[in-house]
This record gives C-alpha cells, sequence and structure tokens, in this order.
C-alpha cells in the first residue's frame, strides 16, 4: 500500500500542477499588458476602444503595421480602432503634424503606410516642414494647402492632445497599445508582434464582458 501511495504522489503532482496551469490567464496582467492608473476616457461611446500609440520614426512601429492591417480586416464589430501619434520627444511633433495634417486633408488612408514606406524602406528623411510637403505633393496636396493644414489650429489642438495622452498613458516606447483607456501593452511585453494582438483581442473579449 505504501509502495502503491509513493508511486501515485508524482501523478497526483502532475494533476495538481496542471489544474494551476489551466487556472492561469492565458496573458497575465502585470507580464502581459498593464493597468493604467488611474484610468482615462475614452472617445468611442459604448464601444471598445483600442489605440495604437506610434511614431513614423519607428522601425518596430513599421514592422507592425502588416499586423495591424490584418487585423483590422477581422476586427470585431463592437471594436473601435484610432491611430495616433506619440510625442514622447519634441523632435516627434512634425511626424505627428504630418499625420494629422494627412487626416484633415482626407488623405491619411492613401499616405499612411506610405509615409512609413518612404522612411524605413527607401531611407527619405522626412523630418522637417519642407520635406514633408514634398512628399504629400506626390499624393496631389499643393505647397499651399500643405502648409495652411499643417499649421491650422485644428492640427494644433490634435497635436497638443496626442502630447498630453501619450504622457497619460503612461508610454514608454512606440508602439504602444492601449485597450479602453485602462490596460496598456506593447510587444516587449508581449514578446512579438502576434501575441501582441492576441492581448489586444483577449483585452477587448475582457471589455466586451466575454470573460474575466
Amino acid at each position: 500500500m505504501k509502495r502503491l501511495l509513493l508511486a501515485l504522489i508524482p501523478i497526483f503532482i502532475l494533476f495538481a500542477l496542471s489544474e494551476i496551469v489551466l487556472a492561469e490567464p492565458a496573458f497575465p496582467e502585470g507580464k502581459a499588458y498593464k493597468r493604467i492608473v488611474p484610468e482615462q476616457p475614452t472617445t468611442s461611446g459604448d464601444k471598445i476602444e483600442v489605440v495604437e500609440l506610434f511614431w513614423y520614426g519607428c522601425p518596430h512601429c513599421h514592422r507592425f503595421q502588416p499586423y495591424v492591417e490584418k487585423w483590422l480586416e477581422n476586427k470585431p464589430d463592437n471594436v473601435v480602432y484610432i491611430r495616433m501619434p506619440a510625442i514622447l520627444r519634441e523632435s516627434w511633433t512634425v511626424l505627428a503634424r504630418a499625420f494629422y495634417t494627412a487626416q484633415a486633408l482626407g488623405k491619411l488612408e492613401e499616405i499612411h503606410l506610405p509615409l512609413f514606406n518612404a522612411i524605413h524602406n527607401e531611407k527619405r528623411k522626412l523630418n522637417t516642414e519642407q520635406a514633408l510637403s514634398e512628399f504629400f505633393a506626390e499624393y496631389d496636396v499643393s505647397p499651399e494647402d500643405f502648409r495652411k493644414t499643417f499649421h491650422s489650429f485644428s492640427v494644433d489642438n490634435k497635436v497638443r492632445r496626442a502630447r498630453l495622452m501619450t504622457k497619460r498613458y503612461q508610454t514608454q516606447g512606440t508602439p504602444t497599445v492601449i485597450i479602453n483607456g485602462k490596460y496598456r501593452t506593447d510587444p516587449g511585453m508581449t514578446n512579438g508582434f502576434a501575441n501582441l494582438i492576441g492581448v489586444i483581442d483577449y483585452l477587448a473579449k475582457i471589455e466586451s464582458g466575454g470573460q474575466s
């Protein structure tokens, strides 16, 4: 009997460990993502808000874009996706202005990925107003329209808010993804872009009441 009990002990241990593993969340808090304290307000009503904080000059953000584009093809209907240029340094402001200028001109979908590609694949230096004006001209934006929009009150306000939210989201690098104003994650926490997408879906599901 004693020998039988001794033989069964490893089985009991394995069973207990398997129960612990099964009980652990797929993406543990504190490792795969962190809570934002205090929680930040969202602007998407009853929808789950996913904000991607990026910088056009960031190679990691550039490599993340194909994952984002694929995810957007099958994004849940109750999730709203928002791009927001991060401003962690003053030198990032010019490209944040470029983003909001493209948005204001109705050119964002046309220019967003090409701007990434021009910087990272073509090695173009697009870090001045003049260089960006010339880039926008390739997409039928006149220098006058570019300059007027680039320095507009609307773009000023959006850049100001992006700078503020970069701090309030406690952003430490790019890309960083914010889920519903409550959670912050990035590829360093998730060990890669594929897992980052998994964490976004996981937290969106929690926010939708799918699990706790």
